[in-house]
């Protein structure tokens, strides 16, 4: 099988074996995600619904998911002024093993998560995404509540399928970028606004069942150029990736797919300036960090260290026809993230 193979043709992602059918990579999610069909333990399966919607100067990011044994639902919010600053509030349930009902697929489906102090709902329908939440004491004992719309026309997305080495092990993950944003979120008296002319989300949509101990790397970005919808979804460490990376660039709705990124993080501090380059020379890119959302957490048995750093890039673009894209200080992230879990 040729490296970065490409799926299309329809059928089951899983067999009788509970393996993959087919690894690689595709534009929408063809092949069919049956939670049903998953041979290993109910507490290895990991389910979940993440978006980012990020403007200049502020973003917040909702997490729905169920890990197996925990199920963790969050709500962010982020400022990237004078004085960057952030809070994420999150609720954990144990032994939900799919409890939450996590639809098997990412459109005409609804996401809930509902309790006394959250209520938060993702909604896709009709070529639209509608994000709602309310938190009550989110943050000093102050609610968090937010209605922000995303436009998703008809457009690529990445899919990938890769195995882990362990049996029954795999991911399969869906990113949809470049879906323009407008609504609001409104904490402490203050109202964020989002601006579809300039502003966007990502959606990352996982499924599959982990391994215990993983190292990732995954950064996203979208923005717009003269009217132009681009975004990037680069990233490695999720399963055995000989059959395909997640590595493409987006551009008005059409995926153009990239061989391998590098992530160069100072050794020194995450908040140092990175380096971002590729076997193809596709995707060469300098990252100045803004903010790093770190996030460390030791329970023995679960062990999680994360820094998903906030940052402007600027760098060059390759198309898959030779066209280049400059990239000018474009707001974005990249992450670095070690579970046991």
């Amino acid at each position: 099988m040729p490296r970065n193979h490409e799926v299309t043709t329809e059928h089951a992602l899983l067999g009788r074996d509970g393996e993959l059918v087919e690894p690689g990579w595709s534009r929408s999610l063809i092949q069919k995600y049956d939670r049903s069909m998953i041979k290993a333990p109910k507490w290895r399966i990991k389910e979940w619904d993440y978006y980012l919607v990020l403007s200049d100067s502020f973003a917040g990011a909702f997490t729905i998911s169920d890990d197996g044994y925990i199920d963790l639902q969050s709500v962010s919010l982020l400022e990237f002024g004078d004085k960057p600053w952030e809070h994420t509030e999150t609720i954990l349930n144990a032994f939900s093993m799919g409890k939450i009902g996590l639809p098997s697929s990412s459109s005409n489906c609804i996401t809930k998560y509902e309790d006394k102090r959250l209520q938060m709902t993702f909604d896709a329908h009709d070529g639209k995404r509608h994000i709602t939440c309310n938190f009550e004491d989110f943050c000093d004992g102050k609610p968090f509540d937010c209605d922000i719309v995303l436009e998703q026309p008809d457009m690529d997305t990445m899919v990938i399928a890769t195995p882990w080495d362990k049996k029954h092990a795999f991911y399969y993950n869906q990113k949809i970028n470049c879906m323009r944003a407008s609504g609001y979120m409104k904490f402490n008296g203050k109202e964020y606004r989002f601006n579809p002319a300039t502003d966007f989300a990502t959606l990352d949509w996982g499924r599959g069942v982990w391994t215990y101990d993983n190292t990732w790397y995954w950064g996203s970005g979208n923005t717009d150029i003269d009217g132009n919808s681009f975004g990037f979804n680069i990233g490695y460490g999720f399963g055995n990736t000989k059959a395909a990376t997640e590595n493409v660039l987006f551009y008005n709705g059409k995926v153009h797919k990239l061989d391998d990124v590098t992530f160069h993080i100072p050794e020194n501090s995450y908040m140092e300036p990175w380096k971002f380059t590729s076997s193809d020379g596709r995707f060469e890119m300098d990252f100045v960090p803004v903010f790093d959302r770190a996030a460390c957490l030791d329970f023995k048995v679960i062990v999680s260290d994360q820094h998903q750093v906030f940052g402007r890039m600027s760098g060059t673009a390759i198309l898959d026809d030779g066209t280049k894209i400059q990239v000018k200080d474009m707001m974005c992230f990249a992450e670095k993230v070690h579970n046991k879990y």
